[in-house]
């Protein structure tokens, strides 16, 4: 566990520009910074980073965070990794206590994972440079093919022995469980029971993801032994932290030239990659072996909207190049092509040229798409009538995949001009296009619409009868927690986005409490209306928790008559527990009872505390409501200059407080006229004279609270 101290230095330290420009192209946007956000499939730049905050946020998808939890979502990490991982950024030595053993065997799988391959690839390693068979096979492997010593240690090459378990035995005498192992996909278990090592007799090429870590190895055959072999290559499997899809070789090592040159090469294979850092262009990416992905397009987009696509200059190479031309163009990418001479790929061509003569073709042969592609198909058709119709169908198509109308129309009239087409003929065939795109589009949302009705009707009672979900609201129930009404053949889980009414989303603005079911018809009833109203008071009094806890509110006189400061959080606490009641959100119970657990500690600010909590649930609430503008300056009178909240603290904290309690006495009067009203409580006398004296107590309570509120004296 890391020590207080230290995790305090962490945050100082971490900055959410440098630590989100790791991963995202930002531009300046006022007095904050945009991009395009790295948690959904965003076109134009949604993601906004606050220096002065020290905050970024999505306003698409709504992530989010400081830098520990932009860590968190991006890298999928614990709490405790993502400190790790900026401990190391920002060069700060972590100390830690020893685990026991229940913290140790509580470790993720993930973290697991990670581990296991961080040791495999310094094993492969140390395999390749330290023993005779390493040096003699693996590294003269990697320095015959032309490769620079300091480059093989850059990308960390290695070498796994020609031995049947080396490193099955190897990895379980260093203590990795040997389950990992097999997950990870390092060795693999027969049918027979025996197990072997997945990449023996091979080079090794670590998969980083974009910010370093591990994921996965391509272990490719020795030229001695690819005669007659048809898979040189062979990567790891998919695993809990590894996804092809996701993947691009080097753009770990590739991402700070992309940004700095506004441009990425995308080429096949991982000694591509490495041929163009040896001569100088390091802004160069691989999809490894697989099909270019809309992932891994999406993954360069974050960076730079300018890509070149260096594919091999033979059959294969330009049929792929066709392909990938489309997604990049859908993804809304400038997109370039280069094609070497004929039998050479970028690493074979690097070994023939200098670095200079190498950087000097890259540029003077990038072609832009529709002439690449004009020029392409041009010389398929050689003239013939029938292949042009088709060529000029096949560029169409092309352009019709372009999400923007300007960029579009340009393409359109280039086209135009090649193929020596009227322009008006090329916009009909591109707006046809794109209506059949669109048709199909909805076609496939109504099929996805009636496979999950279907899966829904699914859902009876082995009597025919509907099945029914009370218990969780039973659950939330007895908590205190308001469940809102749900209608049949819906489920808290459903991903379909219900339309709600003005009405609906000012009452659910992101105060719905943990257990609540978010409601998919009309709030109409006056009943769901003051719930909201009372749920939006006690969020009010959680915004002032986490802004200013541990301030002090009041000076007050203990039993011997000395002054004692009173602070937001203690005073919130003393007026709740006064009447026996609490907040009816679990999540705003945690805040208050941590806030109170750690309030007297030295330095502690709650802010700070719940931003960065380990807990995402209570981190974002609490970056959003210690940033939120207008929330707490509407408790004024009109008319009166607005004074900082944190000089209005005496003012602010009593108010929110009676309102509260008002709030909650409401609900309570509701509840007993509803007994008053219900016939068995009529038809029994002694029942109904303690329901209405009950009722005179609580309209008493209710007046006096009226009174101090000043603006609802009841009579």
């Amino acid at each position: 566990m890391i020590d207080r101290q230290t995790v305090d230095r962490i945050l100082d330290a971490a900055n959410i520009v440098d630590v989100v420009s790791d991963f995202v192209t930002l531009k300046r946007a006022g007095a904050n910074l945009k991009g395009l956000c790295p948690f959904h499939d965003d076109r134009t730049p949604s993601f906004m980073v606050s220096p002065s905050k020290n905050i970024c946020k999505c306003f698409a998808c709504g992530k989010g965070g400081t830098p520990v939890h932009f860590i968190m979502e991006h890298e999928q990490l614990t709490y405790p990794e993502a400190l790790k991982y900026l401990a190391k950024k920002y060069h700060i030595e972590v100390k830690e206590r020893e685990q026991t053993d229940e913290e140790k065997a509580e470790q993720s799988e993930r973290e697991s994972l990670f581990a296991v391959n961080e040791w495999a690839n310094e094993w492969f390693q140390q395999q390749m440079n330290d023993t005779l068979d390493g040096r003699a096979i693996g590294l003269a492997y990697f320095r015959q093919r032309g490769f620079r010593d300091d480059l093989i240690k850059k990308f960390q090459l290695g070498f796994c022995p020609d031995k049947y378990d080396a490193q099955w035995k190897a990895g379980l005498e260093a203590g990795y469980n040997g389950d990992f192992l097999l997950k990870t996909g390092l060795c693999i278990r027969n049918e027979a029971g025996k197990t072997y090592d997945r990449f023996r007799n091979r080079v090794i090429f670590p998969i980083h993801t974009i910010s370093g870590k591990v994921v996965g190895f391509g272990g490719r055959v020795l030229d001695s032994r690819t005669k007659g072999v048809q898979v040189k290559y062979q990567n790891s499997p998919e695993s809990v932290i590894y996804s092809k899809k996701r993947e691009l070789y080097g753009l770990f090592f590739a991402k700070k030239a992309i940004v700095q040159q506004d441009l990425c090469y995308l080429v096949e294979g991982y000694t591509d990659v490495m041929a163009m850092h040896q001569q100088g262009v390091e802004n160069v990416v691989a999809s490894s072996g697989t099909a270019l992905t809309h992932e891994q397009i999406r993954a360069i987009h974050r960076f730079t909207e300018n890509i070149v696509v260096i594919y091999d200059g033979d059959a294969a190479g330009i049929k792929a190049s066709q392909r990938g031309i489309d997604m990049l163009l859908a993804e809304g990418m400038s997109v370039k092509l280069l094609l070497l001479p004929d039998g050479d790929d970028p690493d074979s061509f690097a070994r023939k040229h200098t670095a200079t003569e190498y950087q000097e073709y890259l540029k003077a042969h990038q072609v832009d798409f529709i002439q690449f592609k004009t020029n392409l198909l041009l010389e398929e058709a050689q003239g013939d009538p029938i292949k042009l119709s088709r060529l000029t169908g096949n560029i169409v198509q092309s352009l019709a995949v372009i999400p923007d109308e300007i960029t579009r129309t340009f393409y359109i009239k280039e086209t135009s001009q090649m193929l020596s087409v009227e322009e008006r003929i090329i916009t009909a065939a591109v707006a046809k296009v794109r209506k059949q795109q669109r048709e199909e589009r909805q076609r496939e949302r109504e099929r996805e619409a009636s496979r999950q009705q279907g899966a829904g009707a699914t859902g009876t009672t082995s009597a025919g009868a509907p099945a029914t979900t009370t218990e969780p609201a039973s659950a939330a129930a007895a908590q205190g927690t308001p469940v809102l009404p749900q209608p049949s053949g819906t489920s808290p889980s459903s991903e379909q986005v219900p339309v709600l009414t003005p009405e609906e989303e000012a009452m659910l603005a992101g105060i719905i409490p943990e257990g609540s079911v978010l409601p998919t018809t009309n709030l109409q009833s006056k009943q769901q209306v003051e719930e909201a109203q009372l749920l939006q008071t006690e969020q009010l009094l959680v915004q002032l928790i986490v802004r200013h806890g541990e301030k002090v509110v009041f000076e007050a006189e203990d039993e011997n008559g000395e002054s004692r400061p009173i602070t937001v959080v203690e005073f919130i606490q003393y007026a709740l527990d006064e009447d026996g009641i609490q907040f009816q959100s679990p999540l705003h119970r945690r805040i208050l009872a941590e806030a109170l657990e750690h309030f007297h500690e030295e330095d502690f600010r709650c802010s700070r505390y719940f931003e960065n909590h380990p807990d995402l649930a209570i981190a974002e609430l609490s970056t959003e409501l210690a940033h939120e503008k207008e929330a707490l300056s509407k408790i004024h009178e009109k008319g009166i200059p607005i004074k900082p909240e944190e000089e209005r603290l005496a003012e602010l904290v009593p108010h929110l407080i009676t309102d509260y309690k008002f709030a909650i006495l409401e609900r309570e009067l509701r509840e007993v006229m509803q007994q008053m009203s219900s016939p068995e409580v009529l038809a029994d006398k002694e029942r109904s004279i303690a329901v209405m004296k009950r009722f005179q107590e609580l309209k008493q309570v209710q007046t006096a609270l009226g009174r101090q509120l000043g603006d609802r004296v009841l009579t």
